[in-house]
């Protein structure tokens, strides 16, 4: 993981957006209206709060990390990091976007300072009430100060009628339980916190977890939801903005093929009383209701899986539960596990292989091609067989990372591709086909 007190050499003021710079100090004497610094010239000011480093046994002098985070733009911040992005989503009844705002989009600058604000514009909109409109704001602030920006997948806050959804990479830094109980801060990126503090928007109390889960439990909500995936080094917290009553709610046992860890704010409670129990509310519009579903109702499960309880994970013996046909969760063409047996032998079927390498021979050839062209053989190519970016990649001899930020996320948000997967955008086996008419 790369320290975000990192100093950047070759990186100076240049690199940075002026218009962010002149945002963050015009808030700054806002709240600090007679602090010193407000005097200082541009260079003095980012050194004195962090964005502006000197290494001293060279006397060079360059941007830090954070302050390109912070205060750059996305096609210079990806040059240091090639994984980061940031994006802000809705979601309507139909599961559809409503609304999307990229860091990769052009219209602004794509850097996090600017992308807060824009999220906080957004939730305004919305209605909320102070309180929960704070617990929001504690929450997505924690998603950008904690997140591992040379990690994948990128910052995502989702909003959908009932939920906000805050995804990043990078793992806890502290157990799951403690998240909600302790008032210890333990932050992977130090200076980028510290840009935040200085404008009053966090504080190092390492309070603003309990508190949300606080807030939650006061008002007898279901209560918010951490989710770890190991595989993919991510971290979810979900917070339910309905007030739906947990009591109301049935009990059920989140079980994962791929490393996933979960807990929600009912098992803190179990936590502090000593017990070994996992409660986790079901979402009003809980994936139990779509036929590849996760989350199940624990006593069919407990029914169907003759596996064991080990802590607080579900496993049948070492063998793959979803892949069994004898324990298929439905028989139909489209099942999950049918999917998922096919995907994981990994073969493409070979006159279908010799299809796809053929269609994708002109972007081999030529490893400068118009950027029509090369979206109209993606096209082609997810016509013929959902494909992961991984095989894209490779019939294309480009980068994962080329192909996902110049080409998929655009295709996606015109409506010409859709994911396999679109309830779960970091499922394993996600993968690309065109849209269906």
């Amino acid at each position: 993981m790369i320290r975000d007190n990192l100093i950047l050499e070759h990186y100076g003021l240049n690199e940075l957006n002026f218009d962010t710079i002149k945002s963050y100090r015009e808030r700054f004497s806002e709240v600090k209206k007679d602090h010193p610094w407000n005097v200082l010239e541009t260079k003095e000011f980012l050194y004195k709060i962090g964005a502006w480093g000197k290494v001293r046994d060279t006397h060079k002098e360059g941007v830090t990390l954070a302050g390109l985070l912070m205060f750059s733009e996305e096609r210079i911040i990806t040059e240091v990091l090639p994984q980061y992005f940031l994006e802000y989503r809705e979601r309507d009844q139909n599961g559809n976007w409503s609304k999307r705002f990229t860091s990769q989009d052009g219209t602004w600058s794509g850097n996090i300072f600017d992308f807060y604000f824009y999220v906080q514009e957004q939730m305004s909109d919305y209605g909320l009430d102070e309180e929960i409109a704070s617990s929001l704001r504690e929450i997505f602030t924690n998603m950008l100060v904690h997140a591992q920006y040379d990690g994948e997948g990128g910052g995502i806050l989702e909003r959908t009628d009932h939920s906000y959804i805050c995804s990043n990479p990078g793992l806890f830094r502290t157990s799951a339980e403690q998240a909600f109980l302790n008032n210890i801060s333990n932050l992977r990126n130090p200076h980028l916190f510290k840009l935040f503090s200085l404008l009053n928007l966090c504080q190092r109390a390492g309070a603003g977890l309990k508190k949300v889960h606080d807030t939650w439990a006061a008002r007898n909500w279901e209560l918010p939801a951490i989710e770890q995936d190991v595989h993919l080094e991510r971290t979810s917290v979900t917070l339910n903005v309905s007030p739906v009553k947990r009591q109301e709610q049935p009990i059920s046992h989140h079980v994962s093929a791929h490393g996933h860890q979960s807990i929600t704010g009912n098992k803190i409670e179990d936590v502090e009383q000593g017990q070994k129990q996992l409660q986790k509310p079901v979402e009003t519009n809980s994936c139990n209701k779509n036929k590849n579903s996760y989350n199940i109702e624990i006593e069919p499960l407990l029914q169907e899986l003759e596996g064991v309880i080990i802590g607080d994970n579900l496993y049948n013996n070492g063998t793959n539960y979803y892949n069994k046909e004898s324990h298929s969760y439905n028989n139909e063409e489209d099942s999950y596990n049918i999917e998922g047996l096919e995907e994981n032998q990994g073969e493409m079927d070979a006159n279908i292989e010799k299809q796809l390498w053929n269609l994708s021979e002109l972007a081999r050839k030529k490893k400068r091609l118009n950027p029509e062209k090369m979206e109209s053989i993606i096209l082609d190519l997810c016509r013929e067989k959902p494909l992961m970016l991984k095989d894209l990649a490779y019939l294309l001899e480009r980068t994962p990372d080329g192909v996902r930020n110049n080409y998929l996320s655009k295709l996606l948000q015109q409506g010409k591709l859709q994911l396999k997967y679109p309830n779960q955008p970091n499922h394993p086996k996600q993968a690309y086909l065109t849209h269906k008419k």
